[in-house]
């Protein structure tokens, strides 16, 4: 059998950063945003998603558009789009259990949004400090904004503060594995 050549592996999306080492992590969207978005450069992207094994894909982008393009390629996917109109509180208790149980059943996850926004980053902020793995807002704030290389602005900063004032979550032994900044 011939090796797979470099361009068959794909290409990783931009701004692409692990939250959970291996569990978790984000990006914009494939393919890119707008008038940047093109349609080889998402289908190289869905297929390094593909070839690294995330068992899902998570979009937050209010409209369904091209997760078509996820089924072709043989990649899961949920679409969660989050409205920045929405009351983030309803969503993120919806979301974050969901969250918890994929996590907790071995899944490896990418979300993405449009672009990597303070909705994306606000989100994965709020769900360390929900979950408990890093129980203090401005700890968890500043390990994501290490992480993804960029400051998260006020309404991320908002998600975090609502994420945790929410019910916590109870974790199972090993789900709460501390997560680690990657370079």
């Amino acid at each position: 059998m011939a090796a797979k050549g470099k361009w068959a592996q794909g290409i990783p999306p931009r701004n692409f950063s692990w939250i959970m080492k291996d569990r978790l992590a984000i990006s914009e969207r494939p393919g890119g945003y707008g008038t940047n978005h093109r349609r080889v450069r998402r289908q190289e992207e869905i297929i390094w998603i593909r070839e690294q094994g995330f068992s899902c894909v998570i979009s937050l982008i209010p409209a369904a558009h091209n997760l078509h393009n996820y089924d072709e390629l043989g990649v899961t996917w949920r679409h969660r789009g989050f409205e920045n109109t929405e009351e983030p509180a309803e969503y993120l208790g919806r979301f974050y259990p969901e969250l918890r149980d994929m996590l907790t059943a071995g899944e490896k996850l990418l979300i993405h949004a449009d672009n990597l926004d303070d909705v994306v980053c606000g989100l994965v902020t709020g769900y360390l400090v929900w979950s408990g793995m890093i129980p203090h807002g401005p700890d968890a704030v500043t390990l994501v904004e290490r992480m993804v290389k960029r400051q998260l602005g006020p309404y991320g900063r908002e998600l975090v503060d609502v994420a945790a004032h929410l019910p916590s979550a109870t974790l199972p032994d090993g789900a709460g594995d501390l997560p680690t900044a990657t370079a």
